[in-house]
């Protein structure tokens, strides 16, 4: 396994581990709790979401032209 596909397996369990979070983080902040952490971690979380997506968009089209493996 190349570092590349290392990075993009990295990228991608982060973006869902981010939007498991802000999913959870902002059901509970609207069925609950109505905390503002709640909320702020949600939103965060999504934004990071969003974030990644982006960086893995530049990563990709930086190393276009090496291989996965």
């Amino acid at each position: 396994m190349s570092l590349k596909t290392f990075h993009v397996v990295f990228i991608g369990s982060a973006f869902l581990l981010c939007l498991f979070l802000g999913g959870w983080s902002l059901n509970e902040f609207f069925s609950q709790s109505r905390r503002a952490g709640d909320l702020l971690l949600g939103l965060l979380s999504l934004a990071g979401a969003v974030g990644l997506v982006v960086y893995g968009r530049y990563f990709l089209k930086k190393l276009k032209n090496i291989d996965y493996f």
